[in-house]
């Protein structure tokens, strides 16, 4: 991977931004999207510098490795990811900057729900269970320990927000918001979709603790958008890690975490810049993840 960051796409590209997220910047081509994939890295809804090296790169890597095996289970946005099939939207001294983090993708109508799935009781649903029994209105067994994980994988549901965060919701408040058929087929595929890469996963040592999935529609067809089974979007645990009744190491921006939350930074100002060694640590994550389940180097 290049040690080149990417902080934003802003400039190199010959088509009009559309939208500008956290680490995601959405680029109109006509018919299709473009996809630009940063370095960013963003915590408690603010972005942090300096950007991680080869971030974008992993995220972009595995979601289009995730979206190739899973076309069988559920079409996805997916047109190509190559730079240079860009042409001249990008100027040949450019496409260096942006290989391995563009996506041009199919135009869907977005459901805004996200679908998650949870295999193992930890994190918010964690929180929700020590407080009410229930998660996201689903009664589960007394006596669970914190990361237990769970005889069956639970679908729960949150109202997607474009600005702070998303909104825990029983899966009735779903059918009442996306109606009841498509709330049905969306909680389906998303247990089946959680089902396969638990599995693949495991295969590589990995459990898949919980995960998020979005969806899309074309002419009234569900398909997957955004991202799939990355580290931003999925709790990966080393299986060598796994332990009950304690915080585990998620393989993904946990040095961030740890590092701000043993910070004095209020959460409400802007927060300090990352110490290279908190940013080393972070991005040698994100590509130990992507080399673990790909057994590649991106």
């Amino acid at each position: 991977m290049s040690t080149e960051t990417l902080s934003t796409a802003e400039g190199l590209i010959k088509a009009p931004l559309i939208h500008k997220g956290k680490v995601r910047e959405l680029y109109d081509l006509g018919d299709k999207l473009l996809i630009v994939v940063t370095d960013r890295i963003s915590a408690f809804d603010y972005i942090l510098d300096p950007p991680v090296p080869n971030k974008g790169q992993v995220l972009n890597g595995l979601s289009s490795f995730w979206f190739e095996k899973t076309a069988d289970l559920l079409p996805n946005h997916v047109v190509h990811t190559d730079v240079n099939q860009l042409g001249d939207l990008v100027a040949d001294s450019d496409k260096p900057k942006l290989a391995g983090r563009v996506m041009v993708s199919k135009k869907a109508k977005r459901i805004d729900i996200e679908c998650v799935v949870r295999g193992y009781i930890t994190g918010g649903g964690w929180r929700q269970y020590q407080t009410t029994g229930e998660v996201n209105g689903i009664k589960l067994p007394e006596g669970l320990r914190k990361n237990s994980k769970l005889e069956q994988p639970i679908f729960t549901p949150a109202g997607k927000n474009d600005v702070g965060h998303d909104e825990d919701i029983p899966f009735g408040e779903m059918a009442r918001r996306v109606g009841g058929q498509l709330a049905e087929d969306l909680r389906d595929l998303s247990l089946r979709l959680y089902s396969f890469g638990r599995d693949f996963c495991a295969t590589k040592g990995i459990i898949l603790a919980d995960c998020k999935f979005e969806f899309g529609l074309i002419d009234g067809d569900i398909i997957l958008i955004d991202e799939l089974f990355t580290p931003d979007s999925s709790r990966f645990w080393a299986e060598e890690n796994y332990k009950l009744d304690v915080e585990i190491d998620s393989m993904d921006k946990e040095p961030v975490r740890a590092y701000l939350a043993g910070s004095d930074w209020d959460k409400n100002s802007p927060p300090p810049r990352l110490p290279d060694e908190v940013v080393a640590a972070t991005s040698a994550r994100y590509q130990e993840i992507y080399r673990r389940l790909t057994e590649t180097s991106n």
